[in-house]
């Protein structure tokens, strides 16, 4: 069995990959969200080059071997994000077909339980632009929902010179805030994206986030500034958390066991579709297990990258207490790109146990979709 067709749809927000062998069977990936027109882009030119022709039968190897191939077109002077993010089109639809030909969910292929338990959830607000006021309504609002963990935006992205806020004030409101309407027992987290120095992010962690019991700080720093990420990890007293950008390990660069070797952070969060796909995601995993550290796959939409980040969580045995990041509030954008699509219930959301991903790509959504295509010649 080799791949001989590998397509590409754009949709509304979102771009999936479909792969079918040289036998008809068929797999569904997705591309990281965010640039996915570049993406597209480097997939039919320098991906699929490298993995038309090969068994997709075992994800991992066929991974490795594109990322070690000589070409052409030669990987390693394409490397970097854009062709990880395509590379993980490919692998997440390896894994979908692997999963579908065993008649099993991917979950139990990666070493976990064919039905797995519901998975913890936290809330996720990805907005900076919002006053306390409207934080502690959709936060509460979801609490009694069932949700009993929150992770809020704070500082500005990437003003790490100047250590500014969005505004005078707000990360402190709106921590302060959130943990006054929702009382001791709601579990806060935080996000910075890289919103302080070094030392600006351990004042921020001492004298906002420890007042108001944060169990989580999030990139603290550019997450390329691993000794003050380390320096904050070492210097505040909540667990910091990182690596969703970071996608080298082994092949083209060893950040990540750098990241798990000198405990730069408390909590490694790789993004599946950022790093390559599932089988790097659970090499990092298998890393941070014997380092003894918590991992925690990233994947905070409702895209496809949901239901990827749902299966790797439920086959990781060293996950955190609030594993799941769940976007909120939930606006729907791709609530008709696939189905059925995993919502918060009792503060967990479930896996999905068909074979392979275990949705199905609505046909309207491919229709509307802009299609392209490679194929072995």
């Amino acid at each position: 069995m080799i791949i001989d067709r590998l397509e590409t749809f754009a949709g509304e927000g979102a771009t999936v990959v479909r792969l079918t062998t040289d036998s008809g069977e068929r797999g569904i990936g997705q591309f990281a969200t965010g640039g996915e027109a570049v993406t597209t882009e480097v997939f039919h030119r320098f991906v699929a080059p490298n993995v038309l022709g090969r068994d997709p039968t075992d994800p991992e190897a066929l991974v490795d071997a594109v990322l070690e191939s000589p070409g052409p077109p030669r990987p390693y002077k394409y490397n970097g994000t854009f062709f990880l993010r395509g590379l993980g089109g490919v692998d997440t639809a390896c894994w979908d077909l692997c999963g579908k030909l065993a008649g099993e969910p991917v979950v139990s292929l990666l070493g976990g339980p064919a039905n797995p338990d519901p998975i913890a959830a936290y809330g996720s607000r990805l907005s900076r632009e919002t006053t306390a006021d409207e934080e502690i309504e959709i936060c509460t609002t979801y609490h009694e929902r069932g949700l009993d963990a929150f992770k809020l935006k704070i500082g500005k992205r990437l003003a790490f010179q100047t250590d500014e806020d969005v505004w005078p004030g707000r990360t402190e409101a709106v921590v302060s805030g959130v943990r006054d309407a929702l009382g001791p027992d709601v579990d806060l987290l935080v996000d910075a994206n890289g919103a302080y120095s070094r030392e600006g992010a351990i004042e921020v962690g001492k004298e906002v986030l420890a007042p108001a019991d944060v169990i989580h700080f999030e990139e603290p720093c550019p997450y390329w500034e691993l000794e003050w990420t380390k320096a904050v990890t070492e210097a505040v007293p909540m667990d910091v958390a990182g690596g969703e950008q970071d996608n080298m390990i082994s092949q083209w660069g060893k950040t990540w066991e750098r990241i798990i070797g000198d405990r730069v952070v408390d909590v490694v969060q790789p993004d599946v579709g950022y790093i390559g796909g599932i089988a790097r995601t659970m090499r990092v995993a298998d890393l941070a297990a014997d380092a003894g550290l918590p991992c925690v796959p990233h994947g905070p939409n409702h895209s496809l990258q949901k239901i990827f980040t749902l299966h790797a969580l439920a086959a990781v045995e060293n996950a955190g207490p609030y594993p799941f990041e769940y976007r909120i509030p939930e606006r729907g954008e791709h609530e008709f790109m696939y189905a059925p699509e995993p919502r918060v219930e009792d503060g967990t959301v479930a896996v999905p146990t068909g074979p392979g991903w275990g949705v199905e790509l609505d046909d309207e959504w491919l229709f509307r979709s802009t299609h392209r295509e490679s194929t072995l010649e």
